[in-house]
C-alpha cells in the first residue's frame, strides 16, 4: 500500500481525489495549506511515497513548498497540479523541484497514470537501494529488473534509476527533470542539441516556450559534474543553438 499526501484547498476536489486514490488501494492524507504540508513532511520525511501538490494554496504556494522540500534534501516525488497551465508555469514547477506537472482540468485516468508512474519510480529506487545495501541475489535481481542506467562522467557516477550522482563521498540527489535532461544530452553525445529540441523531446513543451529555464538547469548540472563549472569540459554551450555533451571533455 502506497502512502499519498494530497495538498489541496478545494475541498470537493480533495475529497474526490482521496476517494479515487483509496479506491486504487492507497493510504491517503489530505491537507489544505502549504505550511502544514511542509511541517508534516519535514518532521516525517519518509511518511509518504508521493505528494500531490496544488500550486494555488492559501499562504505559501506549491512552488515554494516544493522548493523548500528540496532545500531540506527531501526528495519525495511531487506531482504538481494547477489551473495555471502555461508552459512558463510548468517550467517554474520543474525548477522548484516537481517531478511531474498536471494542468487543471484533467482527466482522472491521466492523473492516475501519472501517479502510478511516480510510484513505480519510487519502487525502483527502493529496489536499487536494497541491492546496494544488502548485496543479496534477490535484491540484485530486483535492481536488474529496473534496468538501472549508470554512467561515469569525469570520475563521478550518475545513476539515472536512483536519480543520484556520486562525487567521492558526496551523494547528490537529482530531480527527475535534471536527470532526464542530462540523460538526453548523454544519449546524444557529441551532437549539438537545441533548446527547442530539449523543450519538445525532454519536457513535451511547445517550441515557443521561454528557454531560459533550460539554461538554469544546465548551470545546476555543471555545478554537479564539472571540476570548474565556469570552464565546462563536458556540458558545452553551442552559441546560438543550445548544448553539446562531450564524454571525455575537450
Amino acid at each position: 500500500m502506497s502512502r499519498i499526501l494530497i495538498v489541496e484547498d478545494e475541498a470537493n476536489l480533495a475529497r474526490g481525489l482521496r476517494f479515487n486514490f483509496e479506491a486504487e488501494g492507497h493510504e491517503v492524507t489530505t491537507l489544505e495549506n502549504g505550511e502544514d504540508a511542509l511541517d508534516l513532511i519535514v518532521r516525517q520525511p519518509q511518511a509518504f511515497d508521493v505528494v500531490v501538490l496544488d500550486v494555488m494554496l492559501p499562504g505559501r504556494d506549491g512552488f515554494s513548498v516544493a522548493a523548500e522540500l528540496r532545500q531540506h534534501h527531501i526528495f519525495v516525488p511531487i506531482l504538481m497540479m494547477t489551473a495555471r497551465g502555461r508552459p512558463e508555469d510548468v517550467l517554474k514547477g520543474f525548477e522548484a523541484g516537481a517531478d511531474d506537472y498536471l494542468p487543471k482540468p484533467f482527466e482522472l485516468s491521466i492523473l492516475l497514470a501519472r501517479l502510478r508512474s511516480l510510484l513505480r519510480r519510487t519502487e525502483w529506487m527502493k529496489a536499487a537501494g536494497a541491492a546496494a545495501a544488502t548485496g543479496s541475489a534477490g535484491a540484485e535481481a530486483a535492481s536488474q529488473a529496473s534496468a538501472p542506467d549508470v554512467i561515469t562522467i569525469a570520475g563521478k557516477k550518475v545513476d539515472f534509476t536512483r536519480l543520484e550522482l556520486y562525487a567521492g563521498e558526496e551523494v547528490i540527489r537529482l530531480t527527475l527533470m535534471e536527470a532526464e535532461l542530462l540523460s538526453y544530452l548523454v544519449r546524444n553525445a557529441g551532437r549539438p542539441v537545441s533548446r527547442k529540441e530539449i523543450l519538445d523531446q525532454v519536457w513535451g513543451l511547445r517550441e515557443d516556450t521561454d528557454t531560459r529555464a533550460i539554461d538554469n538547469f544546465v548551470v545546476r548540472l555543471r555545478r554537479y559534474l564539472e571540476d570548474d563549472p565556469s570552464a565546462p569540459r563536458h556540458l558545452l554551450t553551442v552559441r546560438g543553438v543550445g548544448y553539446r555533451f562531450v564524454p571525455d571533455g575537450e
